[in-house]
Order: C-alpha cells, then structure tokens, then sequence
C-alpha cells in the first residue's frame, strides 16, 4: 500500500512538471498537496523527487541561456572543487549528481546530522554541528544555488508526512539563513516530498530513521553559467 501511495503522489508530481499549474492531486488515502516554498520555481525539485528515485537526484530549474560543451567543462571542473571542499565538513557524505540542465552537481548528506525523531523536525544537535560547519561551504561558493529536500519515513499519514517533510526543509534553510548567515537568495527551492523517495535496507525493508531526512544540493546558478560561457569561471 506504502508503494502504490508513492507511485500516486509521482503521478501527481509528474503531473505538475508538465502542467506547471497544478498543485494537489487525490490518492485512494486522500489528498495530499505538493508543497514549495522559496525563489526558484517548484519544477526542478519535483523532477529531482522523481529522477532521484533510489539515485542521484537531478535538481535545479532551466536555465535562461544555452550552455557550450567548454562552459560544462569549466562548470564541472568548478563543481569538482565545490564537492572537495564539501567533503572537508565533519560527517557529510558527498556525491556528484546531474542538475536538471545535464549540468555537474552536488548532493550533499551527513552520516548522523540532518536526521529526525519519528514526527518531529526540530535540529538535533548533530544537525546543528554539522549545518554550521557547511554553510561555510555555501558562502565560499556564492554562485553556487541550493535545493534543500525534506523527506519523512512511512509512518504515519499521507497529509501529516508531507507536512512534516516541508518543515524539515524549512528547519535546515531557516537555521543556514538565521544562524549561519546564508544568503537567502541563494536557496532557491526549500521543499517537502513526503515519503516519495524512502531509504531502503539491503533486505528491501525500509530504514525509517534513515528515510526522515534532508537532502542538500548545490548546483550551478545562472551567474555560473554566465561565467562560464564567457570563460572566466575559475
């Protein structure tokens, strides 16, 4: 039944990606609304909801220029150096990934910090630890954008999980932005998911401390991109 309400709310995101307009749909649980919050429009997330599926997410909107084969080369070179630095944060576990411009991108998780207690979303002390020793990473790389994506394990209802994964997201933007003294315009998309895409033990079953989780992605902005083009991306 957990894997059928899943499919559905995809349907329903999947939905929203092609519409653009739509925000709710109705599955045999009841209705649960898609919700987003912040500068950057909720497309890129919901494909990355999707594409990243048990796999690398692909996050990020579409871009307002083109993009030639040597500015992707500067722009993955830069976000090598991005993923080098990340992985000097205490507990952070580092991967290159693909923004939903083909794009080199980095999803960014920690071993014990942006974990909750089943139904809660307060920050753990963990969190907090390891959230101020990240933003430094985020100021060091202004043009870099950021998606930050809540997710809850499979307790509990459809409604209440995706209200509880949108302020996960909210906890760990609201803490970079107030605490750690982020730019808020660089967060362009603070999102909950739900328990679209659950962690998985080697047996299948699900880990459900893991699935209650925030995952953090930076990813080319248009003034990278503009660097980039114009070849002065360091």
């Amino acid at each position: 039944m957990k894997n059928a309400k899943s499919i559905a709310l995809g349907m329903c995101m999947l939905t929203i990606v092609s519409g653009f307009s739509f925000t709710s749909c109705s599955t045999k649980q009841g209705t649960g609304t898609l919700i987003g919050t912040g500068a950057g429009a909720a497309l890129g997330s919901v494909i990355g909801a999707i594409a990243g599926h048990g796999k690398g997410a692909a996050i990020g909107a579409a871009i307002g220029s083109a993009v030639g084969a040597g500015a992707g080369t500067l722009i993955g070179r830069h976000m090598d150096k991005v993923a080098e630095e990340a992985k000097k944060v205490e507990n952070a576990k580092v991967e290159t990934v693909t923004d939903a411009n083909g794009l080199k991108a980095v999803k960014v998780t920690f071993d014990n910090g942006i974990l909750f207690k089943v139904g809660k979303y307060d920050l753990q002390s963990g969190a907090i630890k390891d959230l101020t020793q990240f933003s430094s990473v985020l100021k060091n790389n202004p043009t870099c954008s950021v998606d930050i994506q809540g997710y809850a394990s499979s307790d509990g209802s459809d409604d209440v999980n995706l209200k509880l994964s949108q302020n996960r997201a909210n906890a760990v933007r609201n803490f970079l932005v107030n605490n750690c003294a982020v730019p808020s315009s660089q967060i362009k998309n603070y999102a909950g998911y739900g328990e679209t895409n659950l962690i998985t033990n080697a047996d299948g079953t699900e880990n459900r401390a893991a699935s209650r989780r925030v995952e953090v992605y930076l990813y080319a902005s248009q003034a990278m991109v503009d660097a980039a083009n114009n070849g002065t991306l360091k």
